[in-house]
């Protein structure tokens, strides 16, 4: 509960350390990858992704549903819902299914909830980061505190040199960068 209660200010923190202002509120532009992220969309609700917030978003992709489990487990749907605007690192259920066996499964348990909520945290920054906004070696500072680092070569973007950006998906209160990795904090 504490953690909860802390979240807004860690975020308020994060918003005015995390690049020397780069981020910026409200809804990012559309992406040349948002037609490849079709599947982080919700299947055939008929709804605009970007009138949706982030947890929507996850909650209607048939391949976000390990995502959306770890961030019920870890009791950060309500901020995630409340809060804004992110920059969600989304990794799909194939990008959990690379850790090795029983990972998941023991991150999910109430034991090891505070461990799960920081890996997420890793994936979730203070405000909108655009994809004309992202330029390669950038560090963009997480909401569990640490940093990760962006590569980017043309229209490809890779996130601390091994998770690739797969597709981009704009939400009410941010955007969501689908992702074939899970990032682990250091």
């Amino acid at each position: 509960m504490k953690k909860l209660l802390l979240l807004p200010v860690v975020l308020i923190a994060l918003l005015v350390q995390s690049c020397g202002g780069a981020a910026e509120g409200g809804t990012a532009t559309a992406s040349s990858n948002e037609s490849s992220a079709a599947s982080a969309q919700p299947p055939s609700s008929g709804d605009d992704p970007s009138q949706q917030d982030v947890v929507d978003v996850a909650v209607g992709s048939k391949d976000h549903s390990t995502l959306v489990a770890a961030v019920q487990a870890a009791e950060l749907v309500e901020p995630l819902k409340k809060s804004g605007p992110f920059t969600v690192f989304a990794p799909t259920n194939a990008a959990f299914d690379k850790l090795p066996a029983g990972t998941v499964d023991d991150l999910l348990k109430p034991a090891n909830k505070e461990k799960l909520a920081d890996i997420l945290e890793y994936h979730v920054s203070v405000g909108v980061f655009t994809e004309d906004m992202l330029r390669d070696g950038q560090k963009i500072g997480q909401v569990n505190s640490q940093n990760i680092t962006v590569a980017k070569e043309g229209n490809a973007i890779k996130i601390n040199g091994k998770a690739n950006v797969v597709g981009t998906v704009r939400a009410s209160n941010g955007i969501i960068y689908v992702i074939d990795e899970v990032l682990l904090p250091e």
